[in-house]
């Protein structure tokens, strides 16, 4: 196996835990509940996210571009839809959630139920682009 499919395989299955954590553990309600006041503070969920995100997609575009078969190119696709949720999801909900922005419990309640629908659709594109890399 090359470097680059290890790496993509490796930025791939940190996205989908780090997403699953979220899922699992329902981060958006503790950012809610304790807002960390900017992006990378402590309790941001940007500190882990952040770093690994130009690899995780880089990787598995890279991969599709030099492979060209249709299971890496299927994994670059997903893993670009699932960045492409990701940039208005941070503008729009966790932004808001991370500054303590939004205090009324009412909007924070809203925006945490957002963050999870579109975290679930994120969880589904990524895990769908692993199972592509396994087969590429």
């Amino acid at each position: 196996m090359g470097a680059l499919r290890t790496v993509a395989r490796a930025a791939v299955a940190h996205w989908f835990f780090g997403n699953l954590y979220e899922e699992v553990v329902g981060v958006p309600g503790l950012v809610a509940a304790a807002p960390p006041g900017r992006v990378l503070a402590a309790g941001s969920p940007a500190r882990y996210f952040l770093p690994a995100a130009p690899v995780t997609v880089g990787s598995v575009i890279a991969l599709a571009a030099t492979e060209r078969t249709r299971p890496a190119v299927t994994a670059a696709v997903l893993a670009s839809a699932g960045a492409a949720l990701t940039a208005p999801l941070v503008r729009t909900v966790a932004l808001d959630l991370i500054t303590g922005r939004t205090t009324d419990p009412v909007e924070q309640a809203r925006l945490v139920r957002t963050w999870h629908r579109v975290n679930r659709v994120r969880l589904a594109l990524v895990a769908g682009a692993a199972v592509a890399l396994a087969r590429s």
